[in-house]
């Protein structure tokens, strides 16, 4: 699931290269009906799901008072109200079969948060927090679902050449900044060893 159609159409291009069945959807996810509909597909054409990732990020930079109001409703509902909602759709299909994986690709500004981002520390710190939370009520139900989050460090994305950028320098991740494989490696990881 992505918002751009041309990414999107390139991943699934290289999962079916490398052998896999894959199904590409757009979906803006945070829109809760959206993303019900993508589960919903996914347990349609590929069968159960057993691991869901949650990975979305939209930030914008620059001073608190510099971020509109509509940006800041934006990253909200993205980086938080996205993971929140594919955690639902995927729980809606786990909790009857208890089991699955989910993962919620984080990072370390839940922990530490940095001037000039506050919208997205903010997301960041409520993932975390409703991650927590719904770990302890599948604790208590004896759900066997696993619950992950793996926080991410600086990355080489493209993220800072996309972003809305509210200061008058060009934008880069704080070093030391590792390459996506070592990330996408950690994601791997957990799914197999949640």
């Amino acid at each position: 699931m992505a918002r751009g159609a041309e990414g999107l159409a390139a991943t699934v291009a290289d999962i079916k290269r490398l052998g896999g069945r894959a199904l590409g959807l757009t979906v803006d996810v945070a829109d809760a009906a959206q993303v019900e509909a993508a589960a919903t597909r996914i347990e349609r054409e590929l069968g159960p799901i057993d691991v869901w990732i949650n990975n979305a990020m939209v930030t914008a930079v620059g001073p608190v008072e510099a971020i509109a109001p509509s940006e800041y409703q934006r990253i909200t509902d993205v980086c938080y109200h996205g993971f929140v909602w594919g955690t639902r759709a995927a729980l809606f299909y786990m909790r009857p079969r208890n089991r699955g994986t989910i993962i919620q690709v984080g990072s370390a500004l839940a922990y530490r948060s940095i001037p000039l981002q506050a919208a997205y520390c903010g997301a960041k710190h409520a993932i975390h927090g409703f991650t927590d939370s719904l770990r302890r009520e599948l604790s208590h139900d004896g759900i066997r679902i696993e619950l992950c989050m793996v926080h991410l460090p600086a990355v080489n994305t493209p993220q800072f050449d996309w972003c809305v950028n509210r200061t008058d320098h060009a934008l880069e991740p704080v070093s030391p900044i590792f390459q996506p494989e070592i990330v996408a490696d950690a994601i791997h990881h957990a799914s197999l060893h949640p």
